[in-house]
Parts: structure tokens; sequence; C-alpha cells
């Protein structure tokens, strides 16, 4: 006599053997969704059995770009992992795997973008800052465009003056 795991019934008829034990075939059951696995398509984790669908949801990485399992290679950044081919800066969609990005609202971005986009811009050129900043005259300036309005040298102290255009004066200059 045949008994079910699930039910402790008396199995007449069809009988469905996995992970050691007897069912009927409605009684094996996805561990999450409690959908009858019957395909033979199952994974199981802890003893317990899930539909593929349900494992890869809850125990496979998932790619942040497309929501899909990752099963071969993969990067890990920004707090998620993605498929290699799927991480993308989030302005072009250009590839960034062994490039230098930013992160804009929990996003890749690749540099270009960034600096075209996103970044402050310099008082002085007008460009994109993606690295050292000097905040000054309710500005922000690259390091190098921080320059005294008369001589043109680069102002590394903390104290200058202000023109009356509100730009920076060095010591030697005021």
């Amino acid at each position: 006599m045949v008994i079910c795991f699930t039910c402790n019934k008396r199995i007449e008829g069809q009988v469905l053997t996995a992970l050691d034990k007897t069912y009927h075939p409605e009684h094996f059951v996805c561990e999450k969704c409690k959908k009858p696995i019957c395909d033979n398509k199952f994974r199981t984790h802890d003893g317990r059995a899930y539909c593929e669908e349900d494992y890869n949801r809850m125990f496979v990485a998932q790619c942040f770009g497309c929501g899909q399992s990752i099963s071969g290679k993969f990067i890990s950044a920004l707090g998620h992992d993605w498929h290699e081919e799927h991480f993308l800066c989030s302005w072009c969609n250009s590839k960034l795997i062994g490039q230098t990005f930013m992160e804009h609202m929990g996003k890749p971005i690749c540099q270009k973008c960034f600096k075209d986009n996103v970044a402050s811009k310099c008082k002085r050129c007008g460009q994109g800052i993606t690295e050292r900043v000097i905040k000054a005259l309710d500005n922000t300036w690259h390091p190098d465009c921080f320059q005294c309005c008369k001589c043109k040298s680069a102002i590394s102290a903390k104290v200058f003056s202000v023109s009356s255009d509100n730009e920076p004066i060095c010591e030697k200059c005021s």
C-alpha cells in the first residue's frame, strides 16, 4: 500500500515519487505558490520543492537590468547584480564593463554622460566636474579654473579677495 506524504491517504492510480517520498500527483506542490509540480521540473532548497519560476525568484541572483535570473558571468555594482551585457549607462546605453562609471539616482552612468548631463558645471570653463571640485562664491570650479581674475594664476590658498564682478582675486593682486 502506497501512502501520499501530503494527505496521508492511500494512493490508487498514478503515484508521483519525488524527494524520496510518494504523492498523489496533485499533492506534490511548490512550497511558495502551492501549484502542483506536474512537469518534473522543480528545484529544491532546504529539502523543499519549488517550481523553477519561484526558485529562481527566491534563490537565484536576478539581473537588475532585465529582471531575469543570472546563471553565467555577472557583475555586482551599486548594490545589485547585473548580467555583463545589461550593465549599461542609463543615459546612452553604452557598455560599462571595464569602464569607469558614476552613479546617478541609483543607476550607472558613464563618465561622459555624467560630465555632460549631471555634473556641476565649472563657472570658468563651463565643463562638467567629475573629480575634485572647489566650491566658492556660490559656484563650482575645477581646481585649475579657480584662478585670479587679474593675473590668471590658480588660487590654492583659502584666503582670497573678491572683485566687484564676484570673481576671485589672489592675495598677491588684492
